[in-house]
């Protein structure tokens, strides 16, 4: 049953964190660092941040929902695919599996969420409290990766390995993710409905072509093998790792 509201939505991502914590399921790292911003956006609509709190808390359901079809057994998109069989391997670092996870929510999800949220001439009523969205996750991200190192002792290693092949993981950003959604977003409001599967089967093939270049970074991935070896197996452990980042209230950007 889809969500309702955020306090739906908080609810089911409580469930995916627990079943992944009983089952050492690794897909539950990703459900960890939705449910943090997840938390800061609903203090954000009940605490006046948004302009329009009412229409912000329709979005953050409207895209929590499609992860979490995605996350309970409905139609995978390739991007989801892509994250979720790689969390049943164990070569990708935690930091890779939150970045897929990322790049399929975000670089396919979001444009989705945001033109059915605003359709048509109404998306560009959106874009401020759409851009106050990044002064939320510059608040967790940060907190999030120090406590990766916890568990991931070596990851500190990237900066060193990465060189001029480090684009895929360390320079990933989230802030040009969140840019190019918003482009998405805008080709989609501008067709009609019926247009709009080609669009997304289009933008959906790209997008998991990002996601296995994360996952799989070519000569960088030597490198990650040795962190990855230093890493916690440990999949309870890191999910407590992820969760103990500490809530910050985010103040508007000028």
């Amino acid at each position: 049953m889809p969500a309702e509201s955020i306090d739906d939505v908080l609810a089911a991502l409580d469930g995916i964190i627990e079943r992944a914590r009983r089952d050492g399921d690794r897909r539950g790292y990703f459900a960890v660092l939705y449910r943090q911003v997840t938390a800061k956006v609903k203090d954000g609509v009940e605490s006046g941040f948004f302009d329009d709190a009412e229409r912000m808390a329709r979005l953050d359901v409207l895209f929590a929902n499609r992860y979490l079809d995605a996350e309970n057994g409905g139609e995978l998109t390739r991007s989801w695919r892509v994250a979720f069989d790689a969390c049943a391997t164990w070569r990708p670092l935690l930091l890779q599996h939150l970045l897929a996870g990322i790049n399929a929510h975000i670089n396919l999800d979001l444009g989705i969420a945001a033109a059915r949220c605003s359709p048509g001439a109404q998306l560009a009523g959106l874009r401020g409290d759409y851009e106050r969205i990044n002064d939320i996750l510059a608040s967790t991200i940060g907190p999030v990766q120090a406590n990766i190192g916890t568990v991931s002792p070596l990851l500190g290693l990237l900066d060193t390995i990465g060189g001029r092949h480090d684009d895929e993981i360390i320079k990933f950003s989230i802030g040009h993710a969140r840019r190019g959604a918003w482009r998405f977003a805008t080709r989609l409001a501008a067709r009609p409905d019926d247009a709009w599967p080609d669009a997304i089967a289009d933008q959906d093939r790209r997008v998991a072509l990002v996601g296995n270049t994360v996952l799989r970074p070519g000569l960088l991935s030597a490198g990650l093998l040795v962190i990855r070896l230093a890493e916690s197996d440990d999949v309870a452990r890191n999910l407590d790792a992820l969760a103990v980042a500490p809530i910050v209230r985010p103040e508007p950007s000028p």
